[in-house]
Order: structure tokens, then C-alpha cells, then sequence
């Protein structure tokens, strides 16, 4: 049987290698697995984490089940409005994996898909969130665009918020 994300991959139909395409952030969090689900699964937590410092989600909008949809829009620290993205909810494990496909809702724009698990540790839980893009050129242009530094700002605000939960 073929997940979803395989569906993607064949639609996608890039030639190039995934190690090109992809960003890996792992982070230990002193959070349970389920009070990390919780923080991605419920849109007023959501609001309260992801996204980088200064630039939360004020437009979220969430259908958290497999096949649902979710519209989200960030607002920058001088009220500006962010482009609006969202995508559509592939697999969802609760307490232990949310798998996505995300992009910008312009015309044209690529999409990646992102893979959030949840493993128990001793001291809470390791997230590894797996993002693959659709192209390389789209992950360079995200990395140059501040991905990887802005996922890991929401990713410190997400350590913060889901031992509370």
C-alpha cells in the first residue's frame, strides 16, 4: 500500500535526490509526546507557537484530520500581513506522527511536506520535523529565505508552551 506522500512524490515526479530536496531539525523537548501533539492538533495552541519570533499565526484555520485543510497567516512585527499558505492534513498518528503538505496559496507555488514525529525519551520527547520539498531550488530558496532559523524560533516557543498542556 502507498501512503500519501508516496502519491505526492509520484505527481511530483522530481529527478532529483531527496538528500537535495530535504531539512531535517530534530529537538529534544522536556514535553510528552502527547502534549506536543496537542500543541500542533489544536489551533489555539498552534497560535501561541508556530512560526518565528514576531511574526505569529493570526489567521488559523484547521480541519485536523486526515484529508482536512488548514489555511494559515502570519503577521510580521509592523502588522504586516504574511502570504497566506496552507495545505491539506496526509497522515495523522495521534501522540506520535502529523504528516502535511503545505504551500503558498499563489499560483504556481510549489509544495513540500513536512513530517512531524514524536518518539518518548527519558526526558520528554525528541521531534524530528522532515521537510521535503518539491524542488531544490524551492528548498534553497526557503533556506536563504530563513526556513531553517524561523522553524527552529517555533520550535523554541513550541518547548515552551507544550510542557504546559
Amino acid at each position: 500500500m502507498h501512503s500519501r506522500v508516496d502519491a505526492i512524490e509520484n505527481v511530483w515526479g522530481s529527478k532529483e535526490p531527496v538528500a537535495e530536496r530535504e531539512v531535517r531539525i530534530v529537538r529534544e523537548l522536556g514535553a510528552t509526546p502527547p502534549q506536543a501533539f496537542t500543541a500542533y492538533a489544536r489551533p489555539e495552541h498552534l497560535k501561541r507557537w508556530f512560526g518565528p519570533v514576531g511574526w505569529p499565526v493570526t489567521t488559523c484555520e484547521m480541519d485536523f484530520r486526515v484529508g482536512g485543510r488548514f489555511r494559515f497567516q502570519m503577521t510580521g512585527p509592523a502588522g504586516e500581513q504574511g502570504p497566506p499558505f496552507g495545505g491539506e492534513y496526509l497522515e495523522i498518528e495521534p501522540g506520535k506522527r502529523i504528516v502535511y503538505a503545505n504551500g503558498f496559496f499563489e499560483p504556481g507555488s510549489e509544495t513540500m511536506v513536512v513530517s512531524v514525529t514524536l518518539e518518548q525519551t527519558a526526558k520528554g520527547c525528541r521531534l524530528t520535523l522532515h521537510t521535503l520539498f518539491q524542488s531544490g531550488a524551492m528548498r534553497r530558496f526557503h533556506v536563504d529565505q530563513g526556513f531553517v532559523e524561523g522553524t527552529r524560533s517555533g520550535i523554541d516557543q513550541l518547548a515552551v508552551l507544550a510542557p504546559t498542556l
